[in-house]
Order: C-alpha cells, then sequence, then structure tokens
C-alpha cells in the first residue's frame, strides 16, 4: 500500500505544480475583449476589461492595426487553452486527492 500512495502523492504534487505554472501563464496573457463604440458618427476600438466589479475600457485607436489584432487573438486562444489545462488539472488533482486519502469509491 507504501507503493500506491507514493506514487498518489508523487502524481498529486506534479499537478500541483502544472497548475501553477498554467496559473502563471494565464496571469501573463491580457483578457477583455475588444470593443467597437461609435461616436458621433465615428468608430473608436477599445480594450474592454472586468476589474473587480467593474468594467474598464482602454483606448486602442479609431483602427487596429493587423499586428495587434494577430497578437490579440493569438493571446485569446493561449488564453481558452490554459484555461481548459486548469480546468482538467483541477478534476485530476480532486480525484487524486480522493484515492490519497482512501476515500475513492470503486
Amino acid at each position: 500500500m507504501g507503493l500506491i500512495k507514493g506514487v498518489l502523492r508523487e502524481e498529486l504534487g506534479n499537478s500541483l505544480r502544472l497548475k501553477d505554472s498554467y496559473d502563471k501563464e494565464l496571469k501573463k496573457q491580457p483578457g477583455g475583449s475588444i470593443v467597437e463604440k461609435h461616436i458621433r458618427g465615428h468608430k473608436y476600438y477599445y480594450l474592454a476589461f472586468r476589474d473587480g466589479d467593474k468594467v474598464r475600457f482602454i483606448y486602442k485607436g479609431k483602427t487596429l492595426s493587423k499586428e495587434f489584432l494577430a497578437e490579440f487573438e493569438k493571446s485569446r486562444r493561449l488564453r481558452k487553452k490554459y484555461k481548459e489545462l486548469v480546468r482538467q488539472l483541477n478534476a485530476r488533482i480532486k480525484y487524486l486527492r480522493k484515492a490519497f486519502h482512501g476515500k475513492e469509491n470503486v
């Protein structure tokens, strides 16, 4: 039984370290979305994101460069990927903690 618990402990530790690494990567990626506002017949672009209970807007200009849009899309895909990986790791961690403490129903 000691061998199995050792393997579970090691896997749990690996999963927790991996989750921390993914969380750090998620924080590096900017969140939010691009919003187009029409003010007095002109278009203006903003980056909208949530800051606590408030929604903040950062002015990005009258036009958006292709480079900015490409970088933003890349960042959005990475955020989505990391969120899914963190979700899967959370499920694995929950399972491993139950199994490690003998609460798994087989």
